[in-house]
């Protein structure tokens, strides 16, 4: 099996559509990373080969289907939402896209949505992996509910919390009240830099993909996602495996310890003063860890 060589490359999956990646760096520790979203794309990781460089890390990234890189099907068509917008579509994508790069024995970071293709990923072509990262995501959206709601309890009046469920309850969710509170929430709990992510003139986002799986915004969960829970197998993961979670974000930290306590071989690291976006917020901390955990598991 040969790994494609450094640089940007487009492949074309057995369904025709085609997808963009990109690898940098170098190094023997390989790892694919998959961004979150669902609909967002691969920015995110950017300059993960150059800070994970001193830890000799040739990086893969790629953006999946729907995603602003890669091709965009035609969701109005009822045939390609069936067809497509499943978890299932997306963990096979994930290992046609390995195959397609000639990659074995890697190690594969999965950034919130991207954590649950990387948990289901392990599951099932877990002899692929050399490790697994999980970074700010948790095996079910239960957990994750509860903790987003009692963040919004607690951070705003009982006056905006009730405007905001009414909101929720006559789908109106483009008022300009509700998306400042939105907002407000995002702020605080998802990024804390002033401007953490890169700027286009135009949304970049994959909002069919985003709403089937998720609903209007981060704190309404809605979609296709809302029932997806692997609590009861999580113990089957068996590879190294790194929780990366930031000290003030929407995923439950004792959710993240349970974790650790249940995958057979876990680490847990808490990224502070970083939200959901640790690697934006809070990069030295987060680089540091991430390197040190590739370069020990890589040696074992």
């Amino acid at each position: 099996m040969k790994t494609a060589p450094n640089g940007t490359h487009f492949v074309t999956l057995a369904n025709g559509y085609h997808l963009w990646t990109q690898t940098t760096g170098s190094g023997p520790i390989h790892l694919m990373t998959l961004h979150g979203g669902p609909g967002g794309n691969n920015q995110v990781f950017e300059n993960f080969g150059e800070k994970l460089a001193p830890y000799q890390v040739r990086v893969t990234r790629y953006d999946q289907l729907g995603s602003w890189f890669s091709d965009q099907p035609d969701w109005t068509d009822p045939a390609n939402r069936e067809r497509f917008l499943t978890i299932d579509y997306y963990v096979q994508e994930v290992e046609e896209v390995r195959q397609k790069l000639g990659l074995d024995h890697f190690f594969l970071l999965g950034q919130s949505w991207g954590g649950v293709l990387a948990i289901e990923y392990a599951l099932r072509y877990g002899q692929h992996l050399r490790g697994l990262i999980l970074s700010s995501m948790i095996d079910n959206l239960d957990e994750y509910l509860v903790n987003v709601n009692a963040i919004r309890e607690a951070m705003f009046a009982p006056a905006d919390v009730a405007y905001m469920k009414d909101v929720e309850a006559r789908h109106a969710f483009t008022e300009p009240r509700y998306e400042a509170l939105v907002a407000e929430l995002g702020e605080h709990y998802l990024h804390h830099q002033a401007d953490p992510q890169p700027r286009h003139l135009i949304s970049t986002m994959g909002t069919p993909v985003y709403n089937h799986f998720q609903g209007d915004n981060e704190f309404v969960m809605v979609g296709a996602l809302k029932d997806w829970d692997r609590r009861a197998d999580i113990h089957r993961i068996a590879v190294p495996t790194y929780l990366t979670f930031g000290g003030h974000e929407t995923m439950p930290l004792a959710a993240a310890r349970r974790m650790a306590a249940t995958i057979p071989d876990a680490e847990l690291h808490v990224t502070p003063g970083a939200g959901h976006g640790q690697m934006l917020d809070n990069p030295a901390d987060y680089f540091q860890h991430l390197g040190e955990w590739l370069a020990k598991t890589a040696k074992k």
